[in-house]
């Protein structure tokens, strides 16, 4: 076990390489570490292994040795789970894309990991109104007095209330960081921090000492999304990272649900919009209990694996530019002078390329122009 967490962890390091390229490498070699000596052109018949990317793994695997990295990491990051470990959350096994290596620090409930307690997650604005705030509070009293686990990502406003409000109830809440979780952000929440620790879990897939920065905090969303059974959005605008992270649990087969709000309101438009495309309206904290009871029970007994193999899609007919970006994307984001570099083709082209395959819904842009198949 020690032996698959050191190469789970120096895998970790090799940049665009991320759990589903990791599960094609599982299904290529027999084991990580086979995967990590593997000369060049081995790796280069994996699918999603163009030139850039083999040269990136060369390059990292010239200076890192797996064994050694894992003593080294641990003496800064002695807490964390792999996919190898048999604590790691098994609701993130399910999602596309689970993180390589998850740290924590706080207070571990084997329930939750194995998914027999059940974690909601209510997110929303920095910049709430008054009645976000309020029916945040109520609703994560709620659940906590019902015995959910609440989670968010104690951001400024409704996550910073999703956190109270269940703490105050006597209730257990997880925080997940697109920090690394020695670092408190805002610096204003280090009491709930404290508290989170003593009463809670505080998880990131970023390592001790990460500071914040933009592009973490929407991929932090999917393991948000990827914990909870449902996902509850109480005040959110047109662009705002809740929003992303309710796609992410649509995607997952997760729940949505939205607080309902005044069309004066724009904090409000994005849970309208929500509503509009089908998510479960809140009517009250009792209406809500009564939908969150009606989830099915997990299937306990099943074991999960992160190297199950990938459902088989069907490639879409393409003329020849489009196919040609196509097939440099995967399920984990791109970066766009990637793609360029990796197709031969100006930025113009691809630019062009890419919005086409939106247009088709075969693609879609994040934030920091990073690119993904649907």
């Amino acid at each position: 076990m020690a032996d698959d967490r050191a190469y789970w962890l120096a895998w970790s390091q090799v940049p665009r390489v991320g759990p589903v390229l990791l599960r094609r490498l599982q299904q290529h070699f027999d084991t990580l570490a086979e995967a990590w000596a593997s000369p060049g052109r081995e790796l280069g018949q994996v699918e999603g292994f163009g030139r850039q990317l083999v040269q990136a793994v060369e390059k990292t695997r010239s200076h890192l040795n797996p064994q050694q990295f894992l003593e080294q990491h641990c003496s800064k990051n002695p807490y964390f789970w792999t996919p190898a470990d048999p604590d790691y959350p098994r609701l993130l096994l399910e999602i596309p894309s689970p993180p390589p290596v998850l740290y924590y620090r706080g207070q571990v409930d084997q329930q939750e990991n194995q998914g027999m307690k059940p974690m909601v997650a209510i997110v929303g604005t920095r910049e709430p109104t008054d009645y976000g705030k309020r029916w945040t509070r109520k609703i994560s009293a709620a659940l906590a007095k019902k015995g959910f686990t609440v989670v968010s990502g104690m951001a400024a406003g409704i996550d910073t209330e999703a956190h109270k409000g269940c703490l105050e109830a006597g209730g257990r809440t997880v925080a997940v960081f697109g920090t690394g979780i020695d670092v408190i952000y805002p610096p204003r929440n280090k009491l709930l921090y404290e508290t989170i620790l003593d009463r809670g879990l505080v998880l990131s897939e970023y390592p001790a000492g990460t500071k914040p920065n933009r592009p973490h905090f929407p991929q932090r969303n999917r393991i948000i999304a990827g914990l909870s059974r449902a996902v509850l959005v109480m005040e959110a605008p047109t662009k705002s990272g809740a929003l992303i992270t309710a796609y992410q649990a649509n995607e997952f087969c997760r729940d949505v649900y939205a607080l309902p709000g005044s069309l004066d309101n724009p904090n409000a438009v994005g849970c309208l919009g929500l509503l509009n495309r089908g998510a479960s309206v809140i009517l009250s904290e009792g209406h809500l209990l009564e939908m969150l009871g009606a989830i099915p029970e997990l299937d306990t007994g099943k074991q999960l694996s992160l190297f199950e193999p990938e459902p088989v899609k069907a490639t879409p007919k393409l003329a020849p530019e489009l196919a040609k970006v196509f097939q440099v994307l995967g399920i984990e984001p791109t970066p766009l002078d990637v793609i360029v570099q990796e197709t031969g083709m100006t930025v113009a082209e691809v630019s062009g390329v890419l919005l086409q395959l939106e247009l088709e819904g075969l693609v879609s842009q994040l934030p920091g122009m990073l690119y993904r198949r649907n």
